[in-house]
This record gives structure tokens, C-alpha cells and sequence, in this order.
């Protein structure tokens, strides 16, 4: 059976797990097929060496499929075509790597529900209002997250002002909104990550199977439109280790554990546009016990435990330590440690509601809240210069996030527009810009315009 004549319906019937439909943790694809007489007749036909530890392979030649969706990234990117396998290295290794080390909120990782109905209302409203701004979102060199050399992803950006209902306020309403939701599900406090807007896949669009870089743990995907000629179910493999393929109608939320569940749409889209909008928080570390609700996995109550133990806080402590989702002893928490040799987290990766007032404007610029950093430069200006622990002003967060209304306010408040993170050696903003929305993004040329210039960070 062709991989690209399976019906996204009849896969989401059959039972599997990772490494069948995409590569998850190990490369190459399972080609364990149900008709080999291994597996059609086993008491005549003793398995083969090869392959009595890969899974059963019911979903056809995923491998040729695979292949086909290399190729076409390495021919995309010409002379940097190996970048993409550079990239599927790094997706796979984390696939296997991070969950490992993450503590889980909930018994299977993810739940489908109904948007509330205000929220829903909101994103549609703004969606039918602007979709006809969406803008080709641009990836980085060798990205293989999505197939966009064949069906390019488009953004109906909150970020872009021109756009009616865009901007903080909008952004704001939809994370208050969405937070008791997700504080609800994984019975912890949890503070904004990411919210950018509606993104719209084409006719052929699909999603490689990964998990989310922290700190975005606790996630949401609220399907805001769609024309599909049949369903294109989002693959999640849960805690249980099976894949499940969860069909969405518009108006439906999916929550998952994004940090380690994996998750994609290895099915190509059969239709015209679907539309969706993804929101990520961080839990803070302070357990909603403490309000009457208990998490639903036991890996979080034996981590605030052992900080009793220790005569330590649970939230408190983890305010400037290790992150509360990081398990203890894991290989997570050693790479972790390995980065932070201080045991203390940058101002830059605290959860917001953690941060010292140095890093008020860095939030802001982050956030890209222009009447925020508009209060800070008449009563604190020097904050708008401040560097965090990593060397990160103000301006390099604005230029990451994309907020061209910010940078431009900061230079004109005296950021200069090429200085570096990491004392002196990291990456300059029209770097970041570039790395996180490509060169010909309209920020990219208003910093050029400013006298900016690419340097990236020493090696």
C-alpha cells in the first residue's frame, strides 16, 4: 500500500507506535510489513534477525516516503542541502533525549475539548477579519519541521498592527483566557511562553513528529478553520507509547505536554487550508494543591517532596534554579546544569512571573508591548539598555520575537543597533532577526536601513 494514497482516516484507525509513520527516535523507518511470512505466517517462518526488534510496519513505505521528503529538502536548499539533515539529527536526537528527562502533569499527555466559546469566538472573529493578510512565513536554512518547500505555511500574525484586532490586547485576552484552562488540566501554575497567530497549511502540508524546545511545556492547538477533503488528525504519541491520530473540527482544543509528547502530521493535508493556533505556557513550579486541585501524575508530588526535604521551597526555589518540569538525576538536569554553571537560571529564561525589574523592559520588548517600554523610558530609560545574564538587551528580545514597532522604539531610545549578546560574542539583532524569520523579513531591512549588521555568535 502507497504511503501517499493512505487515507488519513484508515490511519488513524491502526494501532502503532513511534519510528512507524516518521522517524522518531531512530532512523531509518520501520519495514516490518504485515505480509512477509514472518509476520503472515509465524509458525512456519521464523523471524529474521533483522527484524525482531522493529515494530510491525502497518502504514505502507513510509520509508520511500521519508526519502522522497529529504530530497526535496536538500533540493530546495542547493549547495546547503545537508543543513536539513543537520536539522532531522537534531529532531530526532531530541525526540529520544528530552522526554526522558521531563516530569509529566497529566496520565496521557494530551486531551481533546471544546475551546471556550468567548476564546473561540475572539480568534475566529480576528481569523475572518484578516485572513486575507496572511503573509508565506519564512524558515531557517535545512528547516525540516514542515514540508514548506512544497506547501508553504502561511501567518495571520498578532504581531502585524497593519492587521485589524491585532497587537497585545487581543494576545493578552486569549492567554488570560486559555491559562485557567490549562492551569486546570495540569493542576499547575503556569505562565505564558508563545502566541503568535493563526498559522494556515496548504494542500500537502504536513508536520514532522517532534517535541517542543523548552520552555514550552504545556500547549494548546485550537483549530480556528478549515476545507479538507478528509481529516488531517494531529499524531500524538502518549504516554502510553501509542500513537493516536485525534481529528479536529474547528472550534476544538487539543492540550498536550509539548515538552514531551511527541506530536506532528506526518499524513499530507488532503484539501484546501487548515488553519490553526498554537498558545504555550511554562509551569512556574508551584503546584495548584495548594488551591484545592491535585496534577494528575505523581512525579510532580515527589518532587515537591523532596524539596521539603531538603528544607527548600517548591516554587521559591525554582524561581532562580533548575526548571520544576526537569526531572532530578536525568540527563536533562545534566545538560541543564552544564549550561548554567551559576545554578541559576538568566533573566531571560525565568517564567515571567519571576523576573527582577532588570528585566521588565527585556519582557516587554519580548512581548513587543510598546505602551509598556513607552513607561519605562520616562521613568527608568536606563532599563532599556540593561543586558540580562547572558548579555541580552532589550533590543536583541524584540528582534527575535519580530517586533519591528519595538526595535524601532529602542534604537530611537538608544539601543545600539549592533550590539551582541554573551558579552560581546554573541549575535547582533539583524543575526536573530534572520536565524528566527529570514532574510527578507520587513524587520531584517528596517534594521539594515538603521545601520544594522549580521554577526553571529562566536563559536
Amino acid at each position: 500500500l502507497s504511503p501517499h494514497l493512505l487515507s488519513n482516516t484508515l490511519a488513524s484507525e491502526i494501532e502503532y507506535g513511534v519510528d512507524v509513520s516518521f522517524p522518531m527516535h531512530h532512523h531509518p523507518l520501520s519495514t516490518n510489513y504485515p505480509w512477509l511470512p514472518h509476520n503472515a505466517d509465524p509458525a512456519n517462518n521464523p523471524t529474521p534477525r533483522h527484524y525482531r526488534d522493529m515494530p510491525l510496519q502497518p502504514l505502507g513505505n513510509r520509508q520511500k516516503f521519508y526519502d522522497d521528503f529529504m530530497s526535496g529538502c536538500r533540493k530546495f536548499f542547493g549547495a546547503q542541502g545537508p543543513a536539513c539533515d543537520s536539522v532531522e539529527e537534531d529532531r530526532i536526537s531530541m525526540s529520544l533525549v528530552q522526554p526522558r528527562g521531563m516530569v509529566n502533569y497529566t496520565d496521557t499527555g494530551f486531551k481533546k475539548i471544546k475551546c471556550p466559546e468567548r476564546m473561540y469566538k475572539l480568534i475566529k472573529d480576528f481569523y475572518d477579519e484578516n485572513k486575507g493578510g496572511e503573509k508565506e512565513e519564512q524558515w531557517f536554512t535545512g528547516n525540516t519541521y514542515t514540508n514548506h518547500w512544497d506547501a508553504p505555511t502561511y501567518m495571520v500574525s498578532f504581531e502585524d498592527t497593519r492587521l485589524r484586532g491585532a497587537g497585545e490586547t487581543l494576545k493578552r485576552k486569549l492567554w488570560n483566557m486559555a491559562k485557567e484552562t490549562m492551569q486546570e488540566w495540569t493542576g499547575e501554575e503556569v505562565t505564558e511562553c508563545s502566541l503568535y497567530g493563526v498559522r494556515v497549511y496548504k494542500e500537502g502540508a504536513l508536520l514532522s513528529t517532534h517535541v517542543d524546545r523548552l520552555p514550552l511545556v504545556a500547549s494548546a492547538i485550537i483549530n480556528v478553520d478549515q476545507d479538507v477533503d478528509e481529516p488531517w488528525p494531529i499524531e500524538v504519541i502518549g504516554h502510553d507509547g501509542r500513537a493516536h491520530n485525534v481529528s479536529m473540527e474547528p472550534g476544538d482544543m487539543v492540550l498536550y505536554e509539548s515538552h514531551s509528547v511527541l506530536h506532528g502530521r506526518p499524513f499530507p493535508l488532503k484539501g484546501r487550508f487548515y488553519a490553526n493556533l498554537f498558545i504555550h505556557f511554562e509551569p512556574i513550579g508551584h503546584s495548584l494543591r495548594h488551591h484545592g486541585i491535585q496534577p494528575d501524575d505523581t512525579h510532580v508530588d515527589d518532587k515537591y517532596k523532596m524539596a521539603l526535604a531538603k528544607g527548600q521551597g517548591g516554587h521559591e526555589n525554582d524561581a532562580n534554579g533548575m526548571p520544576s518540569y526537569i526531572l532530578h538525576d536525568s540527563e536533562e538536569e545534566r545538560r541543564w546544569k552544564a549550561s548554567h554553571p551559576t545554578g541559576k537560571r538568566s533573566n531571560r529564561s525565568k517564567p515571567a512571573a519571576f523576573a527582577t525589574g532588570s528585566t521588565e523592559a527585556h519582557l516587554a520588548a519580548r512581548d513587543g508591548d510598546i505602551k509598556y517600554l513607552s513607561q519605562i523610558a520616562l521613568k527608568e530609560k536606563h532599563k532599556l539598555t540593561l543586558k540580562d545574564d547572558n548579555g541580552w538587551q532589550p533590543l536583541h528580545e524584540a528582534a527575535r520575537g519580530g517586533h519591528a514597532e519595538a526595535v524601532k522604539f529602542l534604537i530611537e531610545h538608544g539601543s545600539g543597533v549592533n550590539e551582541r549578546t554573551n558579552d560581546g560574542r554573541g549575535g547582533t539583532a539583524l543575526y536573530w532577526v534572520e536565524r528566527q524569520h529570514g532574510k527578507n523579513h520587513p524587520l531584517a531591512m528596517l534594521l539594515k536601513e538603521h545601520g544594522g549588521i549580521a554577526i553571529e555568535p562566536e563559536l
